[in-house]
């Protein structure tokens, strides 16, 4: 039987996983956000965050290779433009969970930041009742 888990060689190059690893950072989404309205310089997407040029364009390499945007050189200038196709495979993607109930999707959206934390989505008391998986019960 095969492992249903995708390895990291296929997350890193299937183009849905491309795009919501770049939605992830809010600096990328802001980004997207501020292409919006029109197509701007590199020069002036860095302006109203507080890092480097260079850290900027790292943002802006990862939104181009999840293909959220595009970049061209006009003369000296390099121009960054919103590409709304691969936002659209996502929105199709996510179409599909618009059948849950609200408190459906924040158990969902709690389970999600567990798994980036690394923590209990639900914690709680533990269950007495429960067997512990880990010690060998006593026969009865």
């Amino acid at each position: 039987m095969t492992d249903p888990t995708p390895d990291a060689r296929t997350a890193a190059t299937d183009p849905l996983d491309q795009v919501f690893a770049a939605l992830a950072d809010p600096t990328r989404r802001a980004i997207l956000f501020m292409l919006l309205e029109d197509d701007m310089a590199v020069t002036d997407v860095a302006h109203p965050f507080q890092m480097s040029l260079a850290a900027i364009s790292k943002h802006l390499m990862i939104l181009t290779r999840a293909g959220l945007i595009t970049q061209e050189k006009r003369g000296r200038v390099k121009w960054c433009k919103l590409d709304p196709d691969a936002l659209r495979a996502a929105s199709v993607w996510m179409q599909g969970f618009g059948q849950f109930e609200p408190v459906n999707l924040d158990a969902f959206e709690r389970f999600l930041a567990a798994e980036l934390e690394g923590t209990d989505p639900y914690p709680g008391p533990a269950d007495e009742n429960l067997p512990d998986p880990d010690h060998n019960q006593p026969q009865s």
